[in-house]
């Protein structure tokens, strides 16, 4: 058994906080935390997954209004516990070169595309915590057949939970946070 690194162990009884994530330079590239815990991201990105993320930030960034911006694989700090790691971020907060997370205030859209390694993750764990941190809307991306299929969650005020609104094959257009229209089977090589 190997040891565990100094930087590993928690620097308090409490365990890990969200602050603490931009003080472990050691840690992996994409460290999350989710309830206090380090979550690293170990498995090898998959070229589809890649591939997508890179399109769909594209695509939003071409449609985005003004006011707003997008970003890859940057934190949210959904509170002290918790601050995981969109896939893709649509925020209302202005480009900051030393920003290392969003707060959920600044957020309209979180996206997470699935991998094996994270779907348990992203199809449960996170969209709760999305939802009770008042994220307006989750986009969910799973690949079916070797295209994108995107379930789309809008935020219900009163409950502070998602509720499913449609499943889009092919072709993407909603009209929340923005007017976005995609056409999903061009994101992907064919």
């Amino acid at each position: 058994m190997t040891a565990v690194p100094d930087w590993m162990y928690p620097p308090r009884e409490e365990g890990w906080f969200a602050d603490d994530l931009d003080h472990l330079p050691e840690a992996p590239r994409h460290t999350e935390l989710i309830d206090g815990a380090l979550v690293f991201m170990m498995s090898p990105q998959r070229a589809w997954h890649s591939w997508l993320v890179d399109a769909l930030k594209l695509a939003l960034s071409d449609q985005k209004p003004a006011g707003t911006t997008v970003f890859r694989e940057m934190t949210v700090r959904l509170d002290s516990r918790n601050r995981p790691e969109p896939d893709v971020v649509v925020a209302t907060a202005p480009y900051d070169p030393n920003r290392t997370y969003f707060t959920p205030d600044e957020v309209l859209l979180v996206v997470e595309v699935v991998s094996p390694e994270s779907a348990h993750r992203d199809r449960t764990v996170k969209v709760r915590k999305y939802a009770e941190a008042g994220i307006p809307i989750y986009w969910r991306i799973e690949q079916e057949d070797d295209l994108p299929v995107v379930h789309v969650y809008e935020l219900a005020e009163s409950s502070r939970e998602y509720v499913a609104t449609v499943t889009h094959r092919h072709e993407l257009r909603v009209d929340a946070p923005f007017a976005i229209k995609i056409d999903l089977d061009t994101l992907i090589p064919r």
